[in-house]
């Protein structure tokens, strides 16, 4: 039964009408030509696969920050936070965490704590791999009060494929880490803006995993990780 659970994963409601989708279209197709009834059942299983929403073990030690998103680091620098959540012009350091179309979109929140603010902007749908996406691409932010007062942000980015973020939270909620918060669909970015003071425990390249991987740990003095592929 364990090893079924690995091949057969929950998925993500938001995923159901464009499955059905997929189905019906590729059913059309297969009454007029096997050959693209059988690319249209390719892509309805790829469809699925996309929208898979498996659960995760999120490490429960006060002040670990973890990751929001599957996907790999392909920033980490300091910038002001998103002008929406009121968090001042300080730089903070932002981890950058782009999905491809083969990671897992189910987004969780990185921490424990209570949202302050969640603001929506709209924008482009550039590259979410560019630096300059965060800025200019259309955005869900979102501001985390955290029990010991300070505070953290994370931010879902559309990118060139991406049309839809989804979210299903609001100011005043409480959230724990790893808890579900939202869903980017097809290809995009996750941004999360460290307090100051606190160094990432990730370097540029390595592959995150939603709610399990540590990107930080808030009571810790250590110095911003290197890495090097090996």
């Amino acid at each position: 039964m364990s090893a079924l659970k690995t091949v057969i994963v929950p998925i993500n409601k938001a995923g159901w009408p464009f499955i059905a989708l997929f189905a019906v279209v590729s059913a059309l197709l297969a009454t007029w030509s096997p050959a693209l009834g059988w690319i249209g059942l390719v892509l309805t299983a790829w469809c699925v696969y996309f929208f898979r929403d498996p659960d995760r073990v999120t490490p429960t030690k006060p002040g670990l920050v973890v990751s929001p998103a599957d996907g790999r680091v392909t920033l980490i620098t300091k910038v002001a936070p998103p002008p929406e959540l009121g968090m001042g012009e300080e730089k903070l350091t932002r981890i950058s965490v782009f999905l491809n179309v083969f990671d897992v979109h189910v987004n969780r929140c990185p921490a424990d704590g209570v949202i302050k603010a969640a603001e929506y902007k709209p924008g482009k749908f550039l590259n979410a791999d560019l630096d300059k996406a965060s800025e200019e691409n259309e955005r869900m932010s979102i501001r985390l009060g955290l029990p010991d007062g300070r505070e953290i942000a994370f931010v879902q980015i559309a990118g060139l494929v991406a049309r839809r973020i989804i979210w299903w939270v609001t100011a005043g909620q409480s959230l724990k880490a790893g808890e579900r918060y939202g869903l980017i669909r097809f290809g995009s970015r996750c941004d999360i803006y460290l307090p100051d003071g606190v160094h990432p425990q990730v370097v540029v390249g390595q592959k995150m995993i939603a709610g399990e991987t540590v990107l930080a740990d808030l009571n810790s003095s250590e110095e911003q990780r290197e890495g090097e592929v090996r």
